[in-house]
């Protein structure tokens, strides 16, 4: 760690502005007025914006927000104004001189009060919006009450998990500037370079070809850069109006106040099976806590459902889905999206079917898993599948049948968890695709253009892995150019554990496409088809005669340096073989699938309810490993965030002001949190990956809530129905007289 890569904080350009936001007080109230003149004739101040001087237009995934808010706020962090200055500290002091009358209103923070009709209506000006549900997504298959009429075990359970923020050590931060022309150049650490162009565009009433965006190094993400925001609109109109460049960066309680989070999202699951532990159908009513605006977060619950219907082979099922206004910071698409909570439904209720059947839990797991050339209840073609063999692996490592359910006596415990999520994209756009360009110059070197970006999840080496690969050069020959868009080709953006498989595919097709100019060159000098060359070692040489061979610049020069001469570059254009699930949400939606499996082994504390996680095993099932290295930090630094979900972390909100907004406070797991993780990367090559490879970068987030949640009831008799499991809710648990929580088939469960 050098300490010299640059992040969009640490960029400086003459006559630099520093911006600074105001934000609502109150969780919900209207605006009746607003009073910038002391602001803005504060020496240094050189741009103040409010709704009443901007131009502006809805944004959001139901057009429900505005960037500066007009006549009403709905959160405490609803951005308001907004002010540049020639420093921080004249920023915010005229942030201090802004005055905003408010009429208080009526507030709601839990997302089934705010289903009551009688509650107050926090978008009430939209027409189309009636009460405070947003969205409703419901999806049946096959016959669940016939199902359930045969079912000889029904298990029934409510699980819910909180709010909780990605917590990037890099905050939000957007640098805006227009040049003479009224050209705009931003940079910012977005996932997602072109949508965020044309979102900015579409807002501002700007031409989104005059819009070039910059992607500086990125200091963390975890799925919440992943979309426009208000911050970044605001940058732009105080860049205009000030004609100067603006940075505009969250401090650290802004990052937990102000920007999306992970949403809340509540389950009650009905699972039946019969006397042999088939599964016969999971019935689910999901409610998702999704605060005062809809983004992409609001998606969350397709992910969710796509657990529900798909993990295991499910015969039947029925869901329905709510997404609900609150009067709180709105919901994001934070790493695993959707799919912890869910998995900590499914998973936990797996446990519970199998102890109601007298059966061993990983037996059941392993009858109903799913396997390669599978088709999902929702159209989810399964074209490599290691969930199986994922389970042995870790049932074996973590000596599963010598010691679940027989170390209470020590207070310790043990518990499983799998997983399904999307490893080759998820269309949520009209084109999943991503281009390349390979280009190859006289010195043998190859620059790789992608359109994915890097988040520091290892794309630019993987991507050049790839393309080195296929090229027959070393690593480093491949450079990697992926920062702006001016340059690099069209991209949906980085999500969905997209990049390797999608990303990957279409250097791969670019760098075939070079390296067969380059071949029907070399053989002009080598003096035979280019089908009998190959490339080694940084030369072209016959294959049947490897003395014959000549250097890959020279064959490089020789296509170039000639007349009729030509630039060796290639170029392709990768989208999946997928499908917008229709209106019944139906629809293969990846072209490949993820699956893993972890053991959870914890000692609980029966005085203090203190859990700690003492060993962790995975395995993952990631096609092939491109960079084991790369693949093994992912599936740790997820599974870290997971323990970080299961354990510890909840923004705490009281009366809708977020109670500890900075990172001593928050609960962030620490390196003395996380315990030995062995991980075991399972290779399927997946027929549609490059090289086989599918996504990896979410799924070592999604089974640790539920593995320690099963290994906690292992070890206590006590079924946690809600994380973080914090010391003193697990001893309140331990010591509660109401035995609803109780585990061995009785009272969540309804035998048939």
């Amino acid at each position: 760690m050098a300490g010299q890569t640059a992040y969009a904080h640490d960029l400086r350009m003459s006559g630099l502005l520093i911006g600074a936001i105001l934000r609502s007080p109150h969780p919900h109230a209207r605006i009746l007025s607003i009073d910038v003149s002391a602001a803005a004739q504060l020496p240094g101040v050189h741009a103040v914006v409010h709704a009443g001087n901007v131009e502006q237009r809805r944004f959001g995934y139901n057009n429900d927000n505005l960037p500066l808010k007009q006549n009403k706020v709905r959160f405490i962090g609803d951005e308001v104004a907004a002010v540049a200055a020639i420093d921080e500290e004249t920023a915010r002091h005229a942030l201090e001189l802004i005055r905003v009358d408010y009429e208080v209103l009526p507030a709601v923070f839990d997302p089934f009060e705010a289903m009551d009709e009688a509650s107050p209506p926090i978008h009430d000006e939209r027409l189309d919006i009636k009460g405070n549900v947003s969205m409703r997504w419901d999806f049946d298959h096959g016959d669940v009450d016939a199902a359930a009429s045969r079912a000889a075990v029904i298990v029934e359970g409510n699980y819910s998990s909180p709010q909780a923020a990605p917590a990037p050590l890099e905050t939000h931060v957007i640098i805006a500037s227009f040049d003479p022309s009224g050209h705009l150049t931003v940079w910012s650490p977005v996932h997602m370079v072109f949508m965020y162009r044309k979102a900015l565009a579409d807002c501002l009433g700007l031409d989104w070809r005059q819009i070039t965006v910059i992607q500086p190094s990125v200091g963390g993400s975890f799925g919440g850069k992943i979309d426009i925001d208000s911050h970044d609109f605001i940058a732009v109109m105080l860049a205009r109006q000030a004609r100067r460049p603006v940075r505009l960066a969250m401090t650290r309680e802004e990052e937990f106040t102000g920007t999306r989070t992970r949403q809340p999202i509540h389950f009650r699951l009905r699972t039946g099976a019969d006397a042999e532990g088939n599964l016969l159908f999971r019935d689910a009513e999901v409610v998702s806590d999704n605060g005062a605006y809809n983004a992409w977060g609001s998606h969350a619950m397709l992910v969710a459902m796509n657990t529900i219907t798909s993990m295991y082979r499910v015969p039947n099922s029925r869901i329905r889905c709510a997404v609900v206004y609150t009067n709180k910071n709105y919901g994001g698409s934070v790493r695993g999206f959707g799919n912890p909570q869910a998995t900590f439904a499914v998973e936990q209720q797996m446990e519970e079917v199998a102890d109601a059947l007298g059966m061993d839990p990983m037996d059941l797991r392993l009858r109903n898993a799913n396997h390669s050339g599978d088709v999902t209840p929702q159209g989810m073609e399964i074209t490599s599948c290691a969930l199986s063999e994922c389970l042995q692996i870790v049932r074996d490592q973590s000596g599963w049948d010598e010691r679940r359910g027989r170390m209470r006596d020590r207070h310790r415990g043990l518990g499983a968890a799998a997983m399904i999520h999307v490893g080759g994209g998820a269309r949520i756009y009209s084109s999943d695709g991503c281009g390349a360009m390979v280009k190859v110059d006289d010195s043998g070197q190859i620059t790789l253009i992608s359109g994915a970006s890097e988040l520091g999840q290892g794309s630019e080496t993987a991507l050049a892995m790839i393309v080195a690969e296929e090229m027959g050069v070393p690593l480093e020959a491949v450079h990697v150019v992926n920062s702006n868009t001016d340059i690099k080709p069209w991209d949906v953006g980085v999500h969905a554990s997209r990049t390797t498989f999608v990303a990957g595919n279409a250097a791969r097709m670019a760098a075939a496409a070079a390296r067969d100019k380059l071949l029907e060159t070399a053989g002009e000098l080598l003096g035979a088809p280019s089908d009998q060359l190959r490339i080694r070692d940084g030369a072209f040489e016959v294959t049947a005669e490897p003395e014959r061979r000549i250097d890959f610049p020279r064959v490089v020069r020789r296509r170039l340096l000639r007349e009729g001469g030509s630039v060796v570059m290639a170029s392709s254009f990768y989208d999946p073989p997928t499908q917008h699930q229709d209106e019944n949400y139906r629809g293969n939606i990846s072209a490949a699938y993820g699956f893993a499996a972890h053991v959870a082994e914890v000692e609980v504390d029966p005085g203090t309810g203190m859990v700690r996680l003492l060993n962790l095993w995975t395995a993952h099932d990631v096609g092939r490993a491109i960079n084991p290295m790369l693949c093994e930090g992912q599936i740790e630094g997820g599974a870290a965030m997971g323990i970080g979900l299961a354990l510890s972390e909840e923004l705490v909100i009281f009366d809708g002001r977020i109670a500890a907004p900075n990172f001593h406070d928050y609960g962030l797991p620490t390196a003395a949190d996380v315990p030995r993780i062995v991980v075991n990367l399972v290779e399927t090559i997946d027929p549609l990956g490059p090289f086989g490879a599918k996504g990896v970068g979410e799924a070592g987030i999604i089974p640790p809530p539920a593995a320690i949640a099963n290994a906690v009831a292992d070890a206590t008799g006590i079924r946690p129905r809600a994380y973080p499991m914090r010391p003193w809710e697990v001893k309140r648990w331990i010591d509660s007289d109401e035995r609803s929580q109780v585990i061995r088939g009785k009272g969540s469960s309804d035998h048939g």
